[in-house]
């Protein structure tokens, strides 16, 4: 019911219009009458709102926006002083201020010049009171499209005027999906093996299929209209179910037929529907076309490549087709029947109960929703829905099923990829500083203790110093490690002997109250790892276990050679197929709870106390175990213990034929480190640069320093004779990979050492691996830094 209220010249009349109006809202819900119309109620809350700014509040406007509160539309209503008048949720959600209450849009739609003048003209409909309303399409946030109706308004006052709009892009889904489907039910009719044809009361042909105009040798447009004496030469007596007729085709040649029809009546008319088959057909034969017509609809049915679902008024599945039944894992006998909200999970039922009963009673012409299915499968499905109609009226829902479930997974890897990338990157930035400050704080340690034997009493303290720096330098070892940059030595491993060497490491970590269990898999193969990092992954999983069984418990670590015939989907981890090393650490401790499970492997988060733990230890696992290529898993529930299930490439060959490199001499105690020649440091950090000089120098070299790659350019363009270029990666301006490839091409017999915070295959991104560059890793001692330059001139 729709309230008009004429136009009172003061703000009497507004207040009068709210008040009739919240009365006829309040009277028409107490009847069960329908409420009246969304403009009449944004009229009456303007005329409310502004009667409300000049007197005291007549307690009406509450009530018409508690109204319009939970409407589905974006509704603002703003005066003409620019003033805000009311907004509801939908309006807070979609709309901006009341100077601009399209400027959010208005930015979707900064490429579409289209859209902008559609906006432009409402704004200035806005600033005259004439009302105004049109459609555009918005990019939206996720990179798909967006329908909106937008409308301006006066507000029941050339005081006021109201901005509406409504998100239509379900409706536009819809409306497509269902022009596709009248495309297809056309084509269908019009194919069939009969002619069908409909006509009125009078005689005249209102339908005609594409074979029976073929049959006649004219087009349809010649046949509507026109009466069918015209075109069969009689007309068919209504009151017959079947008629014989002669008719002539598009050669003159005159066929017999047989006219079957029925009338119905639609909104007081009476029309025929009618089937005409060629040359009297047996019954037989009848009946044949017929099984033939509703082969073609199966085939179209059954074949369609989305889920069908034709739906009873009371819900129940009264048929579907073969794509539905293979994407629920459910046969057809089972899904007749039974209702469709039944294969909804349970926490998406009822808001989908709710959108189907909308359909149903004809109160919305479709919707179109994304649930998550029950089956064999966990799947996420869009669901297009729209009514069945029979005689005019709704029989029923058809309802599409798209599987959505890939397109999820693959916006909730890449939304876990980018998550992990910018906390990785942020994590491997601040470990490379790290790595430059622990440097000099090593190096001039080592200085220090040149000058300081173990009798003097600073002895200790540098010590310490050193010490703490090393154990600074672990620390940020497993940043690197979660960023993925830390610098692996990675060799053939035997995991039953590795795991053998760790067993009593493992106890004491554990202590007495935690029993260690050990059970391994035959043939299981090798893994390429880095048998430190290695026995990290295994050490923090165990402690992390040990932590969980404050009251004691079981460990259970358990290793099996495992075929993978097809991806694994874990979350947004994709396991390829393939032959893996499985090891699983099991314990039986309280659990991790649903909503901690996605982020145990994200840096710095902990569900232990405050100081009770870094939050590094599992994102350090992580990160290992992914630089391996290989892959974890978690499985958990409070009270029921945790389960990792770590992956790694099984590999068939024989750890004798790993290559391992041979100690060079200048790693062995008290081996001379001492030379002579000309190296030309680089180091953008001073404190570095100051220390690798400072002990070079002392080993006998002459060093020539440089604070970036610019200057060493300087340098070298000189002339100097240089036997070994020092320089850092990451440096401002030119970096060093850039100065190593100009020395390599220049001037090739300089022996290159790049030092860099990160590991070396981030270092060495862009040069060739048989350039014969040689990489040391920060932090650095003084006899590692020594040791390399002595190995370089040994070289030759």
């Amino acid at each position: 019911m729709n309230l008009r209220i004429k136009s009172l010249p003061d703000p009497l009349s507004l207040c009068l219009a709210a008040s009739v109006a919240g009365t006829a809202m309040l009277g028409v819900a107490e009847a069960g009458w329908p409420a009246i119309s969304a403009a009449a109620l944004v009229a009456a809350v303007a005329g409310s709102m502004l009667w409300q700014r000049s007197r005291r509040p007549a307690g009406i406007a509450p009530i018409l926006a508690g109204a319009l509160e939970s409407e589905s539309r974006a509704v603002l209503v703003v005066a003409s002083d620019g003033a805000e008048l009311y907004r509801n949720q939908a309006a807070r959600r979609l709309l901006g201020g009341a100077a601009d209450p399209l400027a959010p849009l208005k930015a979707l739609a900064a490429a579409d010049d289209r859209a902008l003048a559609e906006m432009e003209r409402l704004d200035a409909a806005a600033a005259v009171g004439a009302p105004r309303r049109t459609e555009v399409t918005l990019v939206s946030a996720g990179g798909g499209r967006e329908w909106l109706t937008l409308e301006v308004r006066p507000a029941g006052s050339p005081q006021a005027v109201a901005w509406i709009a409504e998100d239509v892009s379900a409706r536009r889904a819809i409306d497509e999906t269902l022009r596709r489907e009248n495309e297809l039910l056309s084509d269908f009719v019009d194919l069939l093996p009969v002619g069908c044809y409909s006509a009125d009361a009078d005689g005249t042909v209102r339908y005609v299929n594409q074979r029976l105009a073929e049959w006649l040798g004219k087009a349809g447009d010649e046949i509507l209209g026109r009466n069918l004496a015209e075109v069969f030469g009689i007309v068919p007596n209504p009151e017959e179910e079947r008629a014989e007729l002669r008719l002539r085709g598009r050669s003159g040649e005159v066929f017999q037929a047989l006219v079957a029809h029925s009338v119905f009546d639609e909104g007081g008319e009476m029309f025929t529907r009618s089937v005409v088959v060629r040359d009297l057909v047996p019954e037989q034969q009848w009946e044949k076309a017929l099984r033939a017509a509703e082969r073609r609809f199966r085939w179209l049915f059954d074949d369609a490549p989305v889920g069908i679902a034709l739906v009873d008024l009371d819900g129940a599945v009264g048929a579907c087709n073969l794509a539905l039944q293979a994407m629920l894992g459910i046969d057809r006998d089972d899904m007749i029947g039974r209702p469709v909200i039944d294969v909804v999970a349970e926490e998406n039922r009822p808001a989908a109960s709710e959108q189907l009963g909308k359909v149903i009673a004809g109160s919305t012409p479709g919707t179109h929703l994304e649930v998550r299915l029950k089956g064999r499968r966990n799947l996420i499905a869009q669901l297009f829905v729209s009514p069945s109609h029979e005689d005019g009226d709704i029989s029923g829902l058809v309802i599409h099923f798209i599987d959505a479930t890939e397109q999820r997974n693959l916006e909730m890897q890449f939304a876990q990829s980018q998550k992990m990338q910018a906390m990785g990157q942020l994590a491997g930035g601040v470990a490379h500083d790290f790595n430059n400050l622990l440097t000099a704080m090593i190096g001039f340690c080592d200085l220090l203790l040149q000058r300081h034997g173990a009798g003097d009493p600073s002895f200790a303290d540098i010590m310490q110093v050193k010490q703490n720096a090393n154990r600074a330098a672990s620390l940020v070892r497993q940043l690197l490690a979660f960023s993925r940059r830390q610098a692996l030595q990675p060799r053939l491993l035997n995991v039953t002997d590795a795991l053998a060497e760790l067993s009593n490491l493992l106890r004491r970590l554990l202590g007495e109250t935690i029993e260690l269990r050990m059970i391994h898999g035959r043939a299981l193969g090798l893994v390429r790892v880095d048998p430190g990092q290695f026995d990290q992954v295994i050490i923090n999983l165990a402690v992390n276990a040990r932590d969980a069984m404050p009251g004691g418990g079981a460990l259970t670590i358990r290793t099996n050679a495992v075929h993978v015939d097809q991806p694994i989907q874990r979350g947004p981890e994709l396991m390829p197929a393939g032959d893996y090393v499985q090891i699983e650490v099991a314990d039986t401790g309280t659990g991790i709870g649903k909503e901690n499970l996605a982020r145990i492997f994200e840096p710095f988060f902990s569900t232990k106390e405050v100081g009770a733990g870094t939050g590094l230890g599992l994102s350090t696992v992580y990160g290992i175990v992914r630089q391996t290529d290989g892959f974890i898993f978690v499985e958990s529930e409070p009270g029921q213990g945790a389960t990792f299930s770590i992956y790694l490439p099984r590999i068939d060959a024989d750890p004798a034929a790993e290559t391992k490199r041979a100690p060079l001499p200048s790693e062995a105690a008290g081996a001379d480190l001492t030379g002579s020649g000309t190296i030309l440091l680089v180091e953008d950090e001073d404190a570095v640069r100051l220390f690798g000089a400072r002990a070079l120098r002392n080993k006998g070299y002459t060093v020539i320093e440089a604070r970036s790659g610019e200057q060493a350019m300087e340098v070298l363009n000189g002339g100097e004779p240089i036997q070994v270029l020092i320089s850092d990666v990451v440096m401002p301006g030119m970096d060093g990979v850039t100065l190593a490839r100009f020395v390599r091409m220049e001037r090739p017999a300089i022996k290159v050492i790049l030092i860099s915070g990160y590991s070396e295959d981030v270092a060495r991104d862009g040069i060739d691996p048989d350039a014969g560059i040689h990489f040391l890793p920060k932090p650095f001692s003084l006899r590692q830094l020594a040791g390399a330059v002595k190995q370089v001139m040994d070289e030759g």
